[in-house]
């Protein structure tokens, strides 16, 4: 049995890592407040921006605009949204899971994926693994904001028009709830194809300056607010993943403090007790001498 000096040491210790780790609850859930306002403003202007786009792409050939080609998939761009702090749990960790999968079946295929990273942690998992990186976007969450998803929409824009990629794709932690995200996977360019043909209600348009003109202003739009989103998406997930590793250490250090207290009790008693039989061996010595 460790004796009671180390003992009241570790407890000292653990309660201040759980003053710590409950702290850190607190900050997360408050950044969680407004990055869930962020995300329930964008979701609605992203989805309407996606049917106002498909909408005018549905009247044109997708032979007549680079954006709307759907070539064999031989080569696909997957970027990757991670963090850039740790402590959130296995939130970084099933993300960049979910993108060796996908790289992995594309190999499979016979396919030439290339990724692409947003986030610190993302950048140093596929350093120590020597995966290799065909874009990063240091300092992104630096000030993140829609300038910046918007620089890399149109260099997903660019490759894809240039032919350089067949298929885009994000890869990220969707938000549920504070205690629950899920990895997706979803296909940005060429637009999907179950919304253009969905069957939009028959309305005549006049389109301004022409359609071409519009089309290409909204698909940049497009690109960039879905890029935008699945930030704003995973912002918000690694918060609330934050929030509940935060709480679940916060409850291990209550357990553990609960545990060295009774260790340190009934070290205490013993120490107690062997006092007590020492002081009555010396007295009954004393009277048998």
């Amino acid at each position: 049995m460790r004796n009671l000096k180390d003992i009241r040491k570790r407890i000292v210790s653990v309660k201040g890592t759980q003053k710590l780790t409950r702290a850190m609850k607190l900050v997360s859930g408050a950044k969680l407040r407004r990055a869930q306002d962020n995300l329930f403003k964008l979701r609605p202007y992203a989805e309407k921006t996606l049917e106002a786009a498909s909408r005018v792409a549905a009247r044109i050939e997708s032979d007549h605009h680079p954006l709307l080609a759907r070539r064999e998939e031989k080569r696909v761009i997957l970027l990757v949204v991670t963090s850039d702090k740790g402590m959130c749990g296995s939130f970084n960790a099933n993300v960049l899971r979910a993108a060796q999968a996908c790289m992995a079946d594309e190999r499979a295929c016979g396919h030439e994926p290339r990724l692409a990273v947003i986030g610190k942690k993302g950048t140093a998992f596929c350093k120590a693994r020597r995966i290799p990186v065909a874009k990063d976007f240091p300092g992104f969450y630096d000030g993140a904001s829609f300038e910046k998803a918007t620089d890399i929409a149109d260099w997903f824009v660019h490759e894809f028009s240039a032919a350089r990629a067949d298929s885009v794709r994000l890869v990220y932690n969707q938000f549920k709830t504070a205690a629950s995200q899920t990895v997706i996977v979803e296909e940005v360019l060429p637009l999907p194809k179950a919304v253009l043909e969905a069957q939009w209600s028959e309305v005549d348009f006049t389109f301004e300056p022409n359609e071409a003109a519009l089309l290409d202003h909204l698909l940049a739009v497009y690109t960039a607010t879905e890029v935008w989103r699945a930030v704003l998406e995973s912002i918000a997930s690694e918060h609330g993943a934050r929030m509940s590793a935060m709480e679940n250490a916060t409850q291990k250090a209550d357990e553990m403090i609960r545990t060295l207290t009774l260790e340190y009790n009934k070290a205490r008693q013993a120490s107690i007790t062997k006092e007590l039989l020492e002081i009555v061996a010396g007295a009954e010595a004393q009277r048998a001498g």
